[in-house]
């Protein structure tokens, strides 16, 4: 064969993000003995040899380690982060490092039909579904008339896939052969039940108090309980629904009433929900194996926890962006129509979920003009049109209920997005550009240095991934990056793009920069972000086989791998369950204690409505001492002016109050001279509350 020419090859390394397309013959070619001829000797040398490789992962967990709070070094971080990503490139260049291609697309897209007559159909439901969805209520006639609409449209556009066939076919399988336990089947099924361990451990005491947020939603889930249907929940700048109603569910399913808990188990099944699609997610862009270890990651992970565990509706932005860019990529690799009225299915439900969820939309219209400008194709062009019109369309009658309400009050819809966006509720504190561009910044370095300093959903001041996570990210980013550099692939294009993207909401916080980073606003990032750990977990297992051939090289990749994941576990279980536990508990006023104190009260000299506590500024919210007391809405505030209008009522009697409130010890004191007053040392410093105690 011809030999290449010394130009070549130096033009062909220069180039190292292409793949190689010139063949050095070796010059002992047909003379070297194979890799079992060699003695035992030469074999370790060679593998010590290879010991370089593990260079870049040990100088980016390095770089992770200064990044940790209190000890925090960015100088070293610098440092090391340039030595891994410089040791990784070099790898590259010398392809001693192979990156993983990304799975071939298949096929081409089949016709869709569309099947007028259940078209038009739904749309006439549409039409009256939208016009009776009037005073912000869900009713039996218009919930019909939207369920009817949704349901002819799909029908129209749906592709028929032979289900029943394929059921039929699956069952006779099941009969034939019984159930079929293959040790991936037994990894999937491990790694999911040990991510709802994490979910789910001391879920009644991480967090271990509410704070007014709560209230705020248990209120309304106490008006869905009593029979009242509304789309929107406008108080405290406004609300969508979902979570109200799935709360509502739990609390009667699981008998948790209106408490704490039912919050917790709505946000934390849809926090689990959420990782089968991070897993599909993460196979259908590279691979099973990618899958499993984005899903063990996001699993185990602290910011994912976290959100789900405080109980708000955070955790229904990547809940339902998850099988929103799942189904939205399958679709456009596989070409399946269906995919799309799945996508758009997700992306209309999300919408009722959690308002930076509104960026969604946005990131589907990116990924689709990404697949638009990355392929040559016109069927495939003409496929990501329609696409758009598929999921544009299911999510727009999915929305249906929620449209006719910002149509009809739009200042309340959109009042936490524009207050947060512009100058609505203070004055932009500098120019808007500035603003942007330095939020942005610490957004995209939130993962391996600072998540902000919101208290109730981080732990502040540190990186949103642990030590192995953020290092993992740091060195998968390159090799996506060089990936897409050398194949131009639409799909890392994306995975790279969503990361900011779907960070806007937190990003856009313009008046409030200080709200900026948050792990909340930040959610949906998590899909792509923990795709890409796994990308890098894999592709390190994948060249430490290469690397290390034989028996040894199995060992190898195998410990390295388990000690990365055994490690990363072991960082994010001290995260949730010791350092946000401790701050949480630190931070928060001690509702739970006072409402302990009342129902114990209750339970045994007193009665549950000859109890209050005389509010004061910053401190406990009295509708959630209500709560922890007797599990339903009750404000137990008394003002201040307002004790001797108690005076008639027959004793015993019991009044709470704040240590430094002296004038209400002295109101107190006048009205009941033999009153027992007692302080309740709480188990948290500086939350001690005072037990005025009226007996006669």
């Amino acid at each position: 064969m011809d030999e290449p020419s010394v130009l070549d090859f130096v033009l062909e390394k220069l180039a190292f993000w292409r793949e190689s397309k010139v063949v050095i013959p070796s010059a002992e070619e047909g003379k070297k003995p194979p890799i079992s001829d060699i003695p035992r000797d030469q074999k370790s040398k060679l593998a010590w040899k290879n010991l370089y490789f593990f260079l870049p992962p040990l100088f980016a967990i390095t770089a992770q380690v200064f990044s940790e709070p209190p000890n925090r070094s960015p100088s070293l971080v610098i440092f090391f982060y340039i030595a891994a990503v410089g040791g990784l490139l070099l790898l590259i260049f010398f392809r001693d490092w192979q990156i993983e291609p990304i799975i071939p697309e298949e096929g081409e897209a089949g016709i869709i039909t569309v099947r007028y007559v259940s078209f038009g159909i739904g749309i006439v439901f549409g039409v009256f579904a939208f016009l009776f969805f009037i005073d912000n209520l869900f009713n039996i006639v218009n919930v019909l008339l939207w369920v009817t609409s949704l349901v002819m449209i799909w029908r129209s556009l749906w592709i028929p896939e032979n289900w029943w066939e394929k059921s039929i076919t699956a069952w006779k399988r099941f009969w034939e052969n019984g159930i079929r336990i293959t040790p991936w089947s037994l990894l999937l099924a491990g790694t999911f039940l040990l991510a709802g361990f994490y979910r789910f451990y001391l879920l009644n005491q991480v967090p271990p108090e509410m704070f007014s947020d709560h209230a705020e939603k248990l209120i309304d889930v106490t008006d869905v309980l009593r029979g009242q249907f509304s789309i929107f929940f406008p108080w405290n700048t406004g609300r969508e629904a979902f979570q109200m109603y799935l709360t509502a569910a739990a609390a009667k399913v699981f008998g948790t009433g209106v408490s704490f808990l039912s919050l917790k188990l709505g946000t934390c099944l849809a926090g689990l929900f959420t990782l089968p699609f991070i897993y599909l997610l993460g196979k259908e862009i590279s691979s099973k194996e990618v899958g499993l270890l984005a899903m063990f990651f996001s699993g185990i992970a602290y910011w994912p926890n976290v959100i789900s565990r405080v109980a708000l509706r955070f955790t229904f932005f990547p809940a339902f962006a998850a099988p929103t860019l799942y189904f939205l990529i399958r679709g456009l690799k596989r070409k399946r129509w269906n995919d799309f009225l799945y996508a758009g299915l997700a992306l209309g439900i999300g919408l009722h979920g959690y308002t930076p969820f509104r960026i969604v939309p946005i990131a589907v219209v990116i990924i689709l003009l990404i697949y638009f400008l990355h392929t040559s194709s016109k069927e495939n062009r003409k496929q990501a049109i329609i696409a758009l019109v598929l999921v544009g369309l299911i999510a727009l009658v999915v929305f249906l209920p929620l449209m006719r309400y910002a149509i009809s009050n739009n200042e309340n819809f959109s009042y936490r997005m524009l207050s947060r966006m512009t100058d609505l509720e203070q004055t932009m504190p500098g120019s808007s550009f500035n603003i942007f561009i330095s939020n942005l910044w610490k957004s995209l370095i939130m993962f391996q240095w600072d998540n902000g300093q919101i208290w109730v959903h981080s732990v502040i001041g540190r990186p949103a991934l642990g030590v192995i996570s953020a290092a993992m990210f740091s060195l998968g980013i390159i090799l996506v990056s060089v990936r897409y550099v050398r194949k131009r692939h639409w799909m890392d294009l994306v995975l790279l793009l969503m990361i900011p993207t779907l960070m806007l909401p937190s990003v856009l916080s313009i008046a409030f920069p200080d709200e900026n980073p948050s792990l909340n606003r930040s959610g949906g990032a998590l899909i792509p972000v923990f795709i890409v750990v796994g990308i890098a977990v894999e592709n390190i297992f994948t060249n430490l086989r290469l690397k290390f051939s034989g028996r040894s090289g199995k060992w190898i990749s195998w410990v390295a791998v388990l000690l990365l994941l055994a490690g990363s576990a072991r960082i994010n279980a001290q995260l949730v369950f010791v350092d946000y536990y401790d701050q949480f508990k630190t931070l928060a006023w001690n509702t739970s204690e006072i409402g302990q104190v009342i129902e114990q009260f209750s339970d045994t000299i007193g009665n549950e409505d000859h109890a209050w506590v005389v509010p004061y500024p910053h401190w406990v919210d009295t509708r959630l001492v209500g709560i922890q007391a007797v599990q339903q809405v009750k404000d137990y505030a008394l003002l201040r002016d307002d004790i001797g209008l108690t005076a008639d009522i027959t004793p015993p009697k019991l009044y709470i109050y704040k240590p430094d409130d002296l004038d209400t010890y002295d109101v107190l004191q006048n009205l009941y001279p033999d009153g027992i007053n007692e302080i309740y040392h709480s188990a948290v410093g500086g939350r001690d509350f005072v037990l005025y105690y009226v007996f006669q």
